[in-house]
């Protein structure tokens, strides 16, 4: 039978719990937490700024997207 998974978090004093299964994996540092540690701003994730910068990439194009110019409300 193998081990439990542990949570992979390194502090001063490393986290001993067990990692969850399902939720437990960061999308994007791909390593195991526990249920407090699992959220990428708990883990100090490294990929956390990355992830940001995505965030804000997608919400400037739909917001783009979305945009109401002049022109297109004197057609209607």
């Amino acid at each position: 039978m193998a081990a439990k998974k542990r949570c992979q978090f390194q502090a001063d004093a490393p986290c001993n719990s067990a990692a969850l299964r399902i939720v437990g994996q960061c999308p994007h540092c791909r390593a195991e937490f526990c249920g407090v540690h699992r959220l990428p701003e708990h883990h100090n994730c490294n990929k956390l700024e990355d992830c940001r910068q995505q965030a804000f990439e997608r919400n400037k194009a739909k917001l783009e997207s979305e945009r109401t110019v002049a022109p297109k409300m004197f057609m209607a």
